[in-house]
């Protein structure tokens, strides 16, 4: 048996952790649709579930076989943990927000894999990163600039967030709901 690996990919700003928590929030009661934290080599931010590590303890983290996957993008290092391989070899629907970077490595990794992009417009992108208070204007303005990795990836859903985060989630929880009843059981 083998469920599902949801990748949630797009540009920083997109809205994707905020999607992925509503998500979370609305299928609370599905066992079997897990959204593990991420690892990340920062302090955790607003709007974002992870588990903050330093750059030795993820190095750690790689080293001892505990990442399914692991990125590095705009100077940190990112995991999921691999305990979405189990969860995915068990039949379960994993989501993670992962980076556009990793994406054809995914296959290799899990046996089910769909893609959902989450869009938006850069001037909306550009605000929200500004807005998280992270960086400076030029470093937001250089992220809205960054080319998409996987600018031909084939994706499942895409999902453009310039509506409602209602009408954002409803769409993601849909999608993964589907997922789930595909799964063989």
């Amino acid at each position: 048996m083998s469920g599902v690996f949801v990748a949630i990919v797009g540009p920083s700003g997109a809205g994707k952790d905020t999607i992925i928590e509503c998500a979370r929030t609305a299928l609370a009661g599905c066992t079997d649709i897990v959204f593990p934290r991420r690892l990340i080599t920062r302090p955790t931010g607003a709007g974002e579930e992870c588990i903050s590590l330093t750059d030795d303890d993820f190095a750690d983290a790689e080293n001892h076989g505990a990442l399914a996957v692991s990125w590095q993008a705009h100077g940190l290092s990112y995991g999921i943990p691999v305990s979405a391989r189990t969860t995915v070899a068990a039949g379960g629907v994993v989501v993670a927000n992962v980076s556009r970077g990793v994406i054809a490595e995914l296959p290799d990794l899990f046996a089910g894999v769909q893609v959902v992009r989450i869009t938006v417009s850069d001037e909306i992108r550009l605000a929200r990163i500004i807005a998280r208070g992270r960086e400076t204007r030029d470093a937001a303005a250089a992220r809205v600039a960054r080319p998409d990795p996987a600018p031909a990836h084939p994706v499942d859903l895409e999902i453009v967030n310039d509506g409602t985060l209602d009408d954002a989630c409803a769409q993601l929880v849909e999608f993964l709901r589907r997922a789930r009843d595909v799964v063989p059981r």
